[in-house]
């Protein structure tokens, strides 16, 4: 058997006249993109990783890490419909990483347990949301303030955007089970001022408002408000 070096660091490729897959000793064998290839095992060990002080951080930081991505995920399942046509393929990093810094604010958990919840309580999280710009969507915050009121915004410049409607989306999201709740409503926009929603559900700290501005059904902007 010949063993000859790889352009990835520790992996070597192998050429025999048996086709070897597995492991021997502390080599592993197998196929990447048809070639043969040779690695040696590696040092995890997922027993130490559970148990060990030091992987005290990585645990820490790994769920911390699943957690954002996760609520990430939920937030544009929630949203799909509004910004599937976004042209950003890196999109769900940069909701994992909008979510990570909201997280961060979370600053009553100890390390590990930080959550996008209580990070969501603190007032910087609103203006992270409000300036996310999903891909190449124009963002609705010059144009849409919402009032004291959580059930009303203003809208500004209804000349420059032109727009016949607003939908107003209120979203109920749940980061134990990662579903969110989910009422929207339409009015008819004519002209700038204020602009009056129903209130769908308690509990107003908990929830989150997205506005979409439109013409002739057609998405102009959109945005956490």
């Amino acid at each position: 058997m010949y063993l000859w070096p790889s352009q990835k660091v520790g992996m070597a490729r192998y050429e025999s006249i048996m086709k070897i897959s597995g492991t021997i000793d502390n080599l592993v064998f197998y196929q990447l993109n048809g070639v043969s290839v040779v690695r040696r095992k590696s040092g995890f060990n997922s027993a130490d990783y559970k148990k060990k002080a030091s992987y005290k951080k990585v645990r820490e930081n790994s769920c911390e890490f699943g957690h954002c991505s996760k609520s990430g995920k939920m937030l544009r399942n929630a949203l799909h419909n509004y910004i599937a046509e976004n042209g950003d393929k890196y999109l769900y990093q940069k909701v994992a990483k909008l979510m990570t810094e909201i997280k961060d604010l979370d600053d009553t958990s100890e390390r590990g347990k930080r959550s996008v919840e209580k990070g969501l309580a603190k007032s910087e999280a609103n203006g992270l949301l409000k300036n996310f710009t999903f891909g190449n969507f124009e963002n609705v915050k010059n144009d849409i303030m919402r009032s004291d009121s959580l059930f009303s915004v203003t809208i500004q410049n209804i000349a420059k955007n032109a727009s016949d409607e607003i939908e107003l989306v209120t979203l109920k999201p749940d980061f134990v089970s990662y579903k969110t709740e989910k009422k929207s409503q339409i009015i008819p926009v004519n002209r700038s001022g204020i602009y009056e929603f129903d209130k769908h559900f308690e509990n107003e700290a908990a929830l989150l408002y997205f506005a979409v501005l439109k013409k002739d059904g057609n998405i102009l902007k959109l945005g956490f408000v």
